[in-house]
């Protein structure tokens, strides 16, 4: 699946964290040549490879969708969303409805950042969550379908969110002393793993835990 010609790209949650540092290394990327955003507001900056895309994703376009990999950083929080069942709509329906449609189009490649501890079958609601759209990406059959768990993730995110800057602290204080799989880790080496991986010519369903996100 390597190739030469550069490719279109497709990023779901690009003014997030981890997506605004992955959008940022794939237009730079010389793998892509049309790096396509679906966003509800503009990202405020500019690319000639970037192409912003206004998007319902309660009402997707699938044309819009058509692209050779798919990058899926899409993620929210209960309290944010407002419910179980908003949070649900954000962090499972949207990312497979996209899958969907972009299979129909002809990707080849989904990528989609999880979280440690997704598990379909987990008590907790928010790992159940991630566990099931991992389970439903996968029943897709996508030639290539990559997942990325990581811990807690450490970044200067745009949108203030107390518990994680807490949190974040206090991993910080406490990862040399944490195992890898558990230590907090930095956006960065999540967008690094996410464009790295992509260009491997993996096939097949891969998860790529904390500890090994570390390493990029």
């Amino acid at each position: 699946m390597v190739t030469s010609t550069p490719k279109t790209a497709l990023v779901l949650g690009a003014t997030g964290l981890i997506g605004d540092l992955l959008t940022h290394r794939l237009v730079d990327s010389p793998f892509y040549s049309n790096v396509k955003v679906l966003v509800r507001k503009s990202l405020n900056w500019q690319h000639p490879r970037l192409q912003e895309v206004q998007f319902d994703f309660d009402h997707p376009n699938g044309l819009v969708t058509q692209a050779d990999d798919i990058f899926c950083c899409l993620g929210t929080t209960i309290k944010k969303a407002g419910s179980k069942e908003a949070f649900r709509k954000v962090d499972y329906q949207y990312p497979l409805d996209i899958a969907r449609l972009g299979l129909t189009n002809g990707s080849q490649q989904f990528a989609i950042v999880t979280a440690m501890g997704a598990d379909a079958g987990s008590s907790i609601f928010y790992n159940r969550v991630k566990g099931e759209v991992e389970r439903d990406l996968t029943s897709l059959k996508y030639p290539t379908l990559l997942v990325f768990r990581p811990s807690l993730l450490l970044g200067n995110r745009s949108e203030n969110r107390l518990g994680e800057r807490i949190a974040s602290g206090v991993m910080r204080l406490f990862n040399p002393v944490i195992p890898d799989k558990y230590k907090g880790i930095d956006a960065e080496k999540v967008a690094n793993a996410m464009l790295t991986t992509m260009q491997q010519g993996l096939e097949g369903k891969h998860v790529f835990e904390s500890d090994t996100l570390q390493k990029y």
